[in-house]
């Protein structure tokens, strides 16, 4: 459920700020769009970025449901200072700040305190990418401020010294898909980056689903199609929650059996979640996703 404060799911594209990029990002249609002046932007670039990302998000045309924003430095740096101070001074209404590097619900709050005379529109998000975070889930996720989550899994790797698998990032990502759950937050998983291996996306974006995330980064457009294929309920998948809920209905709440299975309270709820999601969308595809 996205509030007034809470950002969307689904695809989330990661763009640097070079002229231009805001526009073509937008043509793909993401969930959300981001223009980055951390890790794209190298430390002598950064001034020029970021007024370059400022112009682009402030004449950015009609985009439809994408939410647009910005990844911007850590806020304990002299570069994310900067970024505060400019974002402050922009006039920009409903837009996304992922703040990376967060260790702690103090800092998300200070973002949000220096962005206060944007606060009817800012969407303070969280780039969880330390062993320290993931210590600190709870007390980070309970922030009021907080509209929802990013894993990092290349920072995440990095520091932690594991490799960037399925197996050695399982633990991280399932503790960052319970917490946010446990605090009604979205929670987007980290973008996979070998470009050209679609089927190695496909898998990671059916993983990230399976483990609760409700959305998938993402650096690329090509990209897009896949996770959001990824995300939607298969055809398979609707007949069998149609088929439940219906079920459930007919026992009026009770213990069921439904294709032969017994089915209680909570594989009800999992069924509607599933038709919930099908709703906002369009139909399953034969294909086995929602084109």
């Amino acid at each position: 459920m996205t509030t007034a404060h809470t950002a969307p799911g689904g695809t989330w594209l990661i763009t640097p700020p070079s002229d231009g990029r805001l526009e073509t990002a937008l043509r793909a249609q993401p969930d959300v769009a981001l223009l980055d002046l951390e890790d794209s932007v190298p430390s002598c670039g950064k001034d020029t970025a970021r007024t370059a990302a400022l112009a682009q998000l402030g004449a950015a045309p009609v985009h439809g449901a994408t939410v647009i924003g910005l990844r911007m430095n850590a806020p304990g740096t002299v570069h994310g200072l900067k970024d505060l101070v400019a974002l402050a001074g922009a006039g920009l209404r409903d837009i996304v700040v992922l703040v990376p590097k967060v260790e702690s619900a103090r800092e998300l709050e200070l973002v949000a305190q220096a962005l206060q005379e944007m606060a009817a529109g800012v969407r303070v998000c969280a780039l969880i990418e330390t062993p320290r975070a993931l210590l600190r889930l709870d007390d980070i996720f309970a922030s009021p401020v907080l509209g929802g989550v990013v894993f990092g899994a290349a920072d995440y790797a990095a520091a932690t010294g594991c490799r960037r698998t399925s197996s050695s990032l399982w633990w991280a990502r399932s503790s960052i898909t319970a917490a946010a759950a446990a605090h009604g937050i979205p929670s987007i998983d980290s973008p996979y980056f070998d470009l050209g291996n679609l089927q190695g996306l496909r898998c990671d974006a059916q993983e990230a689903r399976d483990l609760g995330f409700t959305g998938k980064g993402a650096v690329h457009p090509d990209q897009l199609p896949v996770i959001r294929e990824a995300f939607c309920p298969t055809e398979e998948e609707v007949e069998q929650a149609q088929a439940v809920v219906s079920a459930a209905d007919r026992a009026g709440g009770q213990m069921v059996r439904a294709d032969g299975q017994m089915v209680g309270p909570p594989l009800v709820a999992a069924a509607r979640a599933v038709l919930d999601r099908v709703g906002n969308s369009a139909e399953p595809s034969v294909h086995g996703g929602i084109q």
